[in-house]
Parts: C-alpha cells; structure tokens; sequence
C-alpha cells in the first residue's frame, strides 16, 4: 500500500492549513456561503439537506487497519458514530460541525488520507477493483497505475476548473468489476504479444443522459497511458460545454462530435504532451511499484477451513456467498457485508470499523478495500483463519452471507440526506431486503444485482442494475421507476424501463413481481435473473407489473 512521503505530508498539511483559514473566515463571517462554496468543494465539504457532509477520498478504494481505525475515530469523536461508504469507493461523515471540519482534516492527515478532489469539477478519487492484487483473474495488479494518475491529478493547473466533474476508473481483471464503461475513463489492463497494456474507453456516465463508453484506443503502451490521459483530459476541457453544465460531461461532447473526431483530437494532442513527460511519469511508477509488494503469503494446512465446512452450516453458507477465489491456494477473498437485513447499505458503525481493523490486522496481512458495491473487502484471508474471522464477525453483527443476493442493495443516501434527491432510497432498500428475507427465497434466486437512486444524478447506479430503481418526484410525491437487463461489467449495458412507475408503497410489490416472474420463467435453477431477462426480453416481466385493467378489477374484486 502507497505510505506518504515528506512532500505529501507537507502538501496535505498546507492545504489543511488554508482551509482552516477559510473556515474561520466563514465562520465569523468574512465570507458569505457563495465565496465559501468553492472553497470547501475543493476540500470535499458538502452542504446537505440538514448538515454538511464530509467526503473524504479512500483511493482505489484501499486502507489499512491504522487508517480504518481513523475513520472509526472520527465517526466516534465528531460524527454520529458511524460512516457512510460509496459507490466511489470513499467515506461520507453525515453530521460533522463546520468548525471541527479542519481537525477532521488534521486527523487524516495524520494517517496519510485527505478529502482532497472529492467534490468540485476535478479529476476525483480514482477507482479500481477491490479485489486487485488478490483476484485469480487478475491479469496485473492496476493500483500502481491508480496511485500514479492520483498523484498526476491532484491539484493539476490544468484540471482544477474543468466543464464538471471527471471519473476514472481502472481494473485489472477481463472480469470487470470497476464499472470502467460507466466512467468518463475506463481503464483495462490487457495482454499482447506478451506485453502489458491498457485498452482506454472514453465518455462513459450514468446520471440523466446513461450513456455506456466507447473504445477510444485498444492497446496503449504503459510509457503512453499517462501523456494519452492528459490528452483525452485535455482535449475535452477545450472542447467541453461551458453553457449548459447538462451537457458539460464527456460523454456529451464524444456524442456530439464523434468517437473518431475525439481520438483524432487525442492523437493530435498526445503528440504534443508526451515529449513534455520526458519520462517522470515511469520513474514515479517505478517508485510506486515499491509500495505495493504482495504481503509474505504462508503455506499452512486447510484443514480448520474443511472441517468448519463440513460442519457448520452457518459457516458454509456464509463461504459459498461472501468468499471469492484468490490466486494464491490457500487463500481466500473475504467480502464483509455491511447490508444486514434492514440497515442502511453502506453504514458501518465506528465499532464495526474498529473490529474491521483488528480483523484485517490479524488475519488479512493488515489490508482492507472498499467496494464500489459498498461492502468491505479482506483480500488476504488464509483458508486456516476463516472459521474465526467468521465467528468474530458474527458477534458485531457483520457476518450476513448475502454478498451478490438479493439484499447486497446498492443505495445512495437518498433523501435522508442529499440535497439533490428527489426521493428515499434507504427505506425501499431496506424493505426490499426484509421482504425477501422473510420470503426465504435469497438464495433461490441467486445472483442478482438491484440498484437503487433517490434522484436522476444516479448516484446508485440504477442504470445498470440487474433490476434499477430511480426515485422521482411527481407532482409532489416519490415515484420510483424501474429497469430491467442492465449490467455493470465487462459486458456492460443499460437497463430497459418497464413502464410507468410505482409510488413507494407499491415499489417492493413491484419488484416481488419481477422476481417471482424470474422463477416462474427462467430455464433452470441455474439461470440467473440477467441470463433470464436476455433470453425472454421485458414481455413476461411487464405483463406481469402491468396486468390489463379488466384483469386487475376481477383481480381486486
């Protein structure tokens, strides 16, 4: 894991310093909240519905146990005890007091993390597979390269007031599990001919014009993958909408002028920057590289791993859910849910990240990741140690086996919170997952991904939900549309509106429907809901949401 060196400490320190400055001038009122809000945008500082929120970056989504135990600390000392983790894998504070924002930044500081471009039009919190490192699959590990664009991005002349807000993304795996299509850049790393590259897709983006990216170059050579970055960047701040912030993403000027127009711009412009790297870039990656050493793996006996197995079915259920191949035999990838049935999706409490921390200290080699599905990642889990971690889960209430089941909902904050949504989204995830909990048919159904966002920003991802739900406001109450057949990986797609929406009470009804549709028609037991959807198209599933009136009145009566 990247450890700050002096002129990052230094940096962070500085920033913090300023802002402390600017706080104060806010708060005796020497700046009005229009001055301030450009100032605490570029420090991650949010005014909500009901308090300002704290964005704070969890780079590439990965943390150690002395940083896990930071955030705990803070939840605990100037939050509400507890934590929000995103879909971009960061923290969000709900609650903090603007005059301990700074100490709040101080405390991070003194662990190596900031909240630095997590809000503003930047380049913000680059993302990647929470698995990199550990997953079998994994072709090279792409958080060298993630820590490299971090550093290249944070506080660029360049960059620092572009069109809007800019998303990268990278995986390392052909299975991808970052959502690169979805992201202004996605990053993939690739093979060829034996060397390693990077296939770049560009003017991806969910919100209220989905768009899924294009393939702007198959291979770039890693020498070029940071002067071509700059390039796209570039290229789309001169290019990007300035008078409509609608249609500022990159997304939109790819649409308007043209994949083929936009890499011949990117050419254009990569001639012109790479001689300007003159090779930094790769004697920095060389240095990064240092950092992220696999951990001293050690060859030990499965056999308390096979015997709790055999033994526990409590045990067993919570492997063959929560548990993922390593490429390391012996080893396991052990996925904490924090989405027990009924809670909030993504909320930890500052206890559950103090065990978190003891747990990944003493049995997962002192690592953690958080996922862009908002549930915590072990990535180094021997066989051996399984069986205790699991039974220390269990005591805080973190031992739910429901990874990729049905109630591992992805939620923004929704209207609980954010001053944007339109509708709730925590309550419906929740009841969602108490409905299907109680029907005892998770595991029947399988593997499936529902997605949930309170407004059409689509902070939830709904857009590529196996099953999508967006919150609007209609004429003054919350109507939630629904969509089927998106997916997020390799294969990435965007769902298909059922028809018109349904009012929050009737919404789990609705999404009962689906899934009991799902059962009644899919092929086999092994046919998951997405294999289903594309083989039978949306008929099945909309005859059975919006039966004929003459049939819902015999139904009624």
């Amino acid at each position: 894991m990247y450890a700050y060196s002096e002129f990052d400490t230094d940096f962070i320190a500085e920033r913090n310093r300023q802002f402390r400055a600017q706080v104060e001038r806010r708060i005796d009122g020497s700046l009005t909240e229009d001055e301030f809000r450009p100032l605490r945008l570029m420090n991650g500082l949010y005014l909500q519905l009901h308090a300002y929120m704290l964005r704070v970056a969890i780079p590439y989504g990965s943390l150690d146990s002395a940083k896990m135990r930071q955030l705990a600390y803070i939840a605990q000392r100037w939050d509400k005890g507890y934590g929000h983790f995103t879909t971009r894998q960061n923290i969000q504070y709900n609650w903090p007091k603007l005059n301990d924002v700074p100490d709040i930044l101080d405390a991070l500081g003194e662990v190596g993390m900031h909240a630095i471009q997590t809000s503003g039009n930047t380049i913000r919190n680059v993302t990647a597979d929470h698995f990199a490192g550990a997953a079998a699959d994994e072709i090279a590990d792409p958080r060298p390269v993630a820590e490299l664009i971090r550093q290249w991005s944070t506080d660029h002349p360049e960059f620092q007031f572009m069109p809007r807000k800019f998303k990268i993304a990278i995986t390392g795996s052909p299975n991808d599990r970052a959502v690169t299509a979805a992201h202004d850049i996605g990053i993939r790393i690739v093979e060829k001919d034996g060397e390693i590259g990077y296939q770049v897709i560009v003017g991806g983006g969910l919100g209220r014009t989905p768009m899924i990216g294009k393939v702007i170059s198959d291979f770039v050579t890693e020498e070029d993958l940071l002067p071509y970055l700059e390039a796209i960047v570039s290229v789309w701040n001169v290019l990007g909408r300035r008078d409509n912030k609608y249609k500022a993403r990159i997304k939109i000027t790819v649409h308007e002028h043209g994949i083929d127009e936009i890499r011949r711009l990117v050419d254009a412009r990569f001639a012109e920057v790479k001689p300007t790297f003159k090779g930094v870039d790769q004697q920095l990656l060389a240095e990064i590289r240092k950092h992220f050493h696999p951990p001293a793996f050690r060859n030990a006996p499965t056999d308390a791993f096979d015997q709790a197995y055999e033994n526990d079915p409590v045990f067993r259920s919570w492997a063959d859910t929560n548990l993922t191949e390593h490429k390391i035999n012996g080893y396991a990838i052990a996925q904490i849910s924090i989405k027990a049935h009924g809670e909030t999706p993504g909320d930890a409490s500052a206890e559950q990240m103090e065990v978190m921390a003891d747990l990944a200290e003493k049995y997962g080699h002192d690592e953690l990741r958080i996922s862009h599905e908002q549930n915590v990642v072990l990535p180094h889990v021997h066989k051996s140690d399984l069986p205790a971690l699991h039974a220390e889960l269990k005591k805080v209430g973190l031992a739910t086996a429901n990874i990729g089941l049905i109630s591992d909902i992805i939620a923004c904050p929704g209207m609980d919170y954010c001053a944007l949504a339109t509708a709730r989204s925590i309550p419906i995830a929740q009841e969602i997952a108490v409905r299907f909990d109680e029907l005892k048919l998770e595991h029947e159904i399988g593997d499936i991904k529902i997605k949930i966002s309170g407004c059409i920003n689509a902070c939830g991802h709904h857009h590529v939900g196996h099953i999508g739900i967006l919150g609007l406001d209609r004429a003054g109450v919350e109507n939630y549309q629904i969509t089927l057949g998106g997916d997020h990986s390799e294969n990435a797609n965007l769902g298909d509106r059922t028809g018109p929406g349904f009012p929050a009470e009737s919404v789990v009804d609705a999404i009962e429907t689906i899934v009991r549709t799902y059962l009644a028609v899919r092929s086999s037991a092994d046919e998951t809901f997405l294999e289903t959807y594309r083989r039978t198209g949306m008929e099945p599933f909309k005859a059975a949401l919006y039966p004929p009136k003459e049939e819902a009145k015999a139904d009624a009566a």
